[in-house]
């Protein structure tokens, strides 16, 4: 019986049944692999995560309905629409994310993914975009709805195009390397809440209200100059440099959490 050469097929050595082995697949590609997982996720996401963003999107603007009532507008106000829409992704990117990949290690669902013939890059930059995608329409919701609580103008709103996918992509990276890292799962769904939590206390409330070390913790959140870039633009003469400034150094950090996710996700993975 002849055999057909795999080196035309995968482009590896030619291998017979003598040889006692066979040719494996080849590894699959990051984008093509990335979308695979995007898909999958958002797939599952989309039932089981849509009742617990609109729970995200109620507290956003509960939050801002009970700050009404002692912020009346000028730069607070600023602060508590800008905060409580990236609030939203903090609760779904951040806190879900680590108590999902929490689960997953718990469960052994990453021997699942091991088997895979994927980069583990896909699996952490699939899974942080499909729920970080699941955030845009409560975020927006809330933003429009502050802005006519408080009576801010709402032109540059566009904004959030930008902001809620640079903060979704931090907030996500940390929750994913939360769960990933947390020895247990009970300390991988304390991180994801305390970890909303810090975003509601440092991100919805005025900075210049805030101490002095409150204010040095707050410049070391990821979502804060996502916060910083929407505020910025609520103001009669927006500072596009300073705003492109906090987008850019919000991407930074996004870059860096995916990273350090995606290096928590091989170690947990091996193990």
């Amino acid at each position: 019986m002849s055999v057909v050469s795999a080196e035309a097929v995968t482009g590896t050595k030619a291998v017979t049944e003598d040889d006692g082995c066979v040719p494996l697949a080849p590894r699959a590609r990051l984008l093509p692999a990335l979308g695979a997982v995007y898909r999958a996720q958002l797939s599952r996401a989309r039932v089981a995560r849509i009742p617990l963003l609109f729970v995200a999107t109620f507290q956003s603007v509960g939050i801002m309905v009970l700050l009404r009532g002692v912020v009346s507008g000028g730069a607070p106000a600023y602060s508590v629409v800008s905060g409580s829409a990236v609030l939203v992704v903090a609760f779904v990117a951040l806190n879900l994310l680590a108590q999902y990949f929490g689960q997953l290690r718990a469960g052994g669902g990453l021997d699942h993914y091991a088997t895979l013939p994927v980069p583990p890059a896909a699996v952490v930059l699939g899974a942080a975009a499909a729920y970080a995608s699941f955030t845009v329409p409560g975020a927006v919701v809330t933003a429009v709805t502050g802005c006519l609580l408080f009576h801010l103008p709402m032109a540059h709103l566009w904004v959030l195009v930008a902001v809620v996918p640079l903060s979704g992509a931090a907030l996500s990276g940390l929750g994913a390397a939360l769960g990933l890292l947390a020895p247990r799962q009970e300390l991988a769904t304390l991180g994801g809440q305390l970890g909303m939590s810090a975003a509601l206390l440092l991100g919805v409330l005025p900075a210049d209200r805030m101490p002095a070390p409150i204010g040095w913790a707050r410049d070391l959140l990821p979502s804060t100059y996502g916060v910083e870039a929407l505020a910025r633009t609520f103001g009669p003469h927006p500072d596009w440099l300073a705003v492109g400034a906090d987008l850019g150094i919000c991407a930074a950090v996004g870059v860096l959490s995916l990273a350090v996710a995606t290096w928590a996700y091989r170690r947990a993975a091996v193990r």
